[in-house]
């Protein structure tokens, strides 16, 4: 495994090879990135992971500085699955003039998260567009679990026409039904029976709100029973109906997102 800290010697390295798989990470590893390694490794001939924890998504400096960080644990984590390519950038290398405040992204990013975290879908895309022109993989890999993000990535690859092929993968999930995440590890035991339970009751039940003979406030009052902090939303939306082209056939996922011991989970079912 080659490992870059320098954009020059990244376009170096993949000047000739067609066929790149690229995997953005803030770090922290867990199984939910493994799968998408194995999926690259499947499908391209060459794999890149990027670890770069992206200051300007964040919306509060507490929680960026809190943000796991692990980077020895990752580094042995990807040597073992064999990627080969990991690039570690510094701060200055992505934002040479510092971050693009006025770029433009599909008007979702006002849903869900977005009312909660001003600005974070827009640094996010903007992050991700810096390291497509700098790597220029062929496919790009994201997970299911970050669902917003990946579809407002998505809209902007369309209306750029960014030629890089977006894989959307499964979400992992840990044996009692939270998706793996790298605040997991801010998590105890304790909190993740919470999530757990959450997950499976919705889980359990989603054909019943999604008809609406469960009101979503009665699915928050029972969240808030199970033991939650806080709760930012439970939503129900049509995914097919969210960037264009749209689909005809409807599929709905209930997105949701709360707060366990200060640390903030979001899933979508």
């Amino acid at each position: 495994m080659k490992i870059f800290y320098n954009k020059k010697d990244v376009t170096r390295a993949l000047n000739f090879e067609k066929n790149v798989g690229f995997i953005p990470t803030m770090g922290a590893l867990h199984k939910g990135h493994i799968s998408l390694i194995k999926k690259s490794k499947l499908q391209c001939k060459k794999t890149l992971l990027s670890i770069f924890v992206n200051k300007p998504q964040f919306n509060k400096s507490n929680d960026y500085k809190s943000y796991p960080r692990n980077i020895k644990h990752d580094i042995r984590l990807i040597q073992k699955n064999k990627v080969d390519y990991l690039y570690l950038p510094k701060s200055n290398e992505i934002y040479p003039n510092g971050p693009n405040k006025n770029i433009k992204i599909n008007s979702f990013h006002k849903q869900l998260c977005g009312k909660f975290r001003s600005n974070h879908f827009h640094a996010v895309v903007d992050v991700i567009s810096r390291f497509i022109d700098i790597i220029n993989p062929t496919k790009i890999y994201l997970g299911e679990k970050d669902l917003q993000q990946l579809l407002l990535i998505k809209d902007f690859l369309i209306s750029k026409k960014i030629k890089t092929k977006i894989i959307m993968c499964k979400t992992v999930r840990e044996k009692k039904g939270i998706p793996y995440s790298s605040r997991n590890l801010l998590l105890k035991n304790k909190h993740k029976i919470i999530a757990a339970k959450i997950y499976k009751h919705i889980k359990k039940n989603k054909i019943k709100i999604v008809k609406r003979k469960i009101k979503l406030r009665n699915i928050k009052k029972l969240i808030y029973k199970m033991g939650v902090d806080s709760i930012d939303y439970v939503n129900i939306i049509d995914i097919n109906k969210i960037i264009k082209p749209y689909i005809k056939k409807r599929k709905y996922k209930i997105f949701l997102a709360y707060n366990i011991n200060k640390v903030r989970l979001i899933d979508n079912i």
